[in-house]
């Protein structure tokens, strides 16, 4: 397996002097394994040079795998200037996460209409196949491939790549899901005990768990994160935590912040190092840069299967809706944030219900049956986890299953443990961002639809 670096910076692209060691395109990374199979990680600027170089190659016709993270600027912006999708014969299957609502294509669309770009979707000239992904496993010939959902104001899957016996994880664009982290050296070896509370960051470790290499967001230092908190961005320290507490063997730290010039890079680089060699850890921490190359010997393994596409049957199912909208409970004694959060959600079609306090949220749940529960944990009367552990108490499946995301400013460790002992799904820390709630909400909705027995 060879890995090259095309583009590590994250946000905006910034090249110039002061970013000539690390680079200065945006995310996008080329997998190529040893079968001939090429897997493209996200399509930000870094792809024009990557397009340039697959069309010099000498490679005819040219097939690949394109798997974006997710469809802000900074990751699909390179797509219309990707020459290989130009050019008749080629073939190209591109992965994004799948919404309830708008597709993949549509959304690529979007960004090339007549306004911003002079050439269309539609007059492409390779033969492109478009698939809206949920969190699953899936195969691409010989390597499987798992999706899952990361922490960040847009709905975002990361990768993780395994064939021949290498294991890479391309995790970037991701914040912890708590916001108070145990120190990084508690979680070397992940003595129980030291694990995060919260279930989607232990998730998060399980992701990363043994990778040979580790692509993770690293934008931003624990100095400069409480200014940052609802970004959607990692720090250095996160990055190199779950690493160690994964097993991982090597860490990319990647989407480097357009502020952060190629001496910055190198000194934070320096401090990792030092303290993971103090912590006596055996992680090999460097920042990646753009063109950089790595190779990772794959073990021989059986003839990969000689179809390149995969059919859409053997990938997560599609994530489009039928029927009639998803309902959504809002359960909170606060108007205004009531409002809030419905102006949030209206865009997505869902039906939305509003609950000011917990006798009456457990009467709409009873009547109603919502797909997602958005639960404040301050209610008069019964408060949230009392809610929650009535809910989850009740013989109806559909009560005693449904998501709840329980909505609070209380973000000690203790208080988070209590609530995941009550029965909450996830947790959403006051003060959030409209975009978060809707990324929260999508994620847990197609979690749950993809698990019903319609989805398979």
């Amino acid at each position: 397996m060879r890995i090259r670096f095309w583009g590590t910076r994250g946000s905006l692209a910034k090249p110039g002097p002061t970013t000539v060691r690390y680079g200065g395109n945006t995310s996008c990374v080329e997998v190529h394994l040893a079968d001939g199979m090429r897997i493209i990680l996200d399509c930000g600027t870094g792809a024009h040079d990557l397009g340039q170089a697959l069309l010099t190659s000498g490679e005819h016709p040219l097939h690949g795998h394109l798997l974006i993270t997710h469809t802000h600027w900074d990751h699909i912006q390179g797509f219309p200037f990707f020459a290989p999708l130009f050019t008749p014969g080629n073939e190209w299957d591109i992965y994004a996460p799948g919404s309830l609502g708008r597709g993949l294509e549509d959304t690529l669309a979007g960004q090339m209409e007549y306004t911003y770009f002079p050439i269309t979707l539609d007059q492409l000239g390779a033969t492109i196949r478009y698939h809206d992904l949920v969190e699953g496993t899936f195969q691409l010939g010989a390597a499987r491939i798992t999706a899952r959902y990361l922490n960040h104001p847009a709905l975002t899957l990361g990768y993780r790549v395994e064939v021949g016996g290498v294991t890479i994880v391309y995790a970037t664009d991701h914040e912890p899901h708590a916001r108070h982290q145990p120190a990084v050296s508690s979680l070397a070896g992940s003595p129980p005990g030291a694990l995060p509370v919260h279930p989607e960051d232990r998730g998060h470790i399980e992701f990363l768990s043994g990778a040979d290499l580790v692509i993770h967001d690293a934008q931003f230092t624990d100095e400069e994160y409480p200014k940052k908190i609802g970004w959607g961005h990692g720090t250095v320290e996160y990055a190199v935590s779950v690493a160690l507490a994964a097993g991982a063997k090597r860490l990319a730290l990647f989407h480097h912040d357009p502020l952060r010039d190629d001496e910055a890079l190198e000194r934070l680089v320096a401090t990792c190092r030092h303290r993971i060699e103090a912590w006596g850890g055996a992680l090999d921490v460097f920042a990646a840069a753009e063109g950089q190359t790595l190779e990772l010997p794959e073990q021989e393994m059986p003839p990969p299967d000689s179809v390149r596409h995969t059919p859409a049957s053997a990938l997560p199912k599609a994530t489009a809706t039928e029927g009639s909208p998803k309902t959504v409970l809002i359960v909170n004694d606060e108007p205004d944030l009531v409002d809030f959060i419905r102006v949030a959600l209206s865009p997505e079609g869902y039906r939305l219900l509003s609950a000011y306090d917990g006798e009456a949220a457990l009467r709409i749940a009873r009547a109603d049956h919502p797909s997602l529960i958005l639960l404040d944990w301050q209610l008069p009367g019964r408060n949230g986890l009392e809610v929650c552990q009535t809910l989850r108490a009740e013989s109806d499946p559909l009560l005693r299953d449904v998501p709840i995301v329980l909505i609070t400013g209380q973000t000690g460790a203790e208080d988070t443990a209590a609530a995941f002992a009550a029965g909450v799904t996830d947790y959403l820390t006051k003060p959030f961002k409209a975009t978060y709630v809707r990324s929260r909400v999508r994620g847990w909705l197609l979690r749950t639809h993809t698990d019903t027995p319609d989805q398979g």
